[in-house]
């Protein structure tokens, strides 16, 4: 009888610590400030891989989990082509996708990626703490990983969030 309302009071108090966490809306990310897990080490045969050298070469590169039935990868992929013409590395994980579809769509869409390591099964995403497509991480030259954001590269979080985090990351690599 006393069961029901201990785990009512119990659930009530995981969310009101939950409310008055630092940011709420963000989803906390335990590779920060660590070196990268490693990427895949396959890679779709139409498209070069990416092996962990590529994370560590000193520049600062983007590692973008993406698929191509993602409809948030799609909306973020102009922005994705924006960056890769302003001269940014990304790495672009394809997970949890058909390699066809992928090739397809990279083919008639635009690459952006210096690599596309090839994730079919979705290990390397649980490795690096990847919930949904799109995450995007920030790691710096030495393979640090500095920075995740979750969601697409698009409107008004990405311009107030992952903008300063990357110019601050290009900004210390020089």
């Amino acid at each position: 009888m006393m069961l029901p309302p201990l785990i009512f009071a119990a659930f009530a108090i995981m969310a009101l610590f939950g409310m008055y966490r630092e940011n709420p809306r963000e989803l906390p990310s335990t590779r920060i400030g660590q070196q990268a897990p490693a990427l895949p080490s396959g890679a779709m045969a139409a498209f070069p891989g990416a092996g962990d050298d590529v994370l560590r070469t000193g520049e600062v590169t983007l590692v973008n989990f993406w698929a191509s039935w993602c409809p948030p990868c799609r909306a973020e992929h102009p922005k994705l082509l924006e960056m890769q013409d302003a001269g940014i590395r990304i790495v672009g994980v394809n997970f949890k996708d058909q390699e066809s579809t992928a090739t397809r769509y990279l083919t008639e869409d635009g690459n952006p990626f210096i690599g596309v390591p090839f994730d079919p099964a979705g290990r390397t995403a649980i490795d690096w703490g990847v919930t949904a497509p799109p995450e995007t991480f920030i790691v710096a030259g030495d393979g640090t990983v500095l920075f995740r954001f979750v969601g697409p590269l698009v409107g008004s979080d990405y311009q107030q969030r992952f903008v300063p985090e990357l110019e601050k990351a290009l900004a210390a690599s020089q």
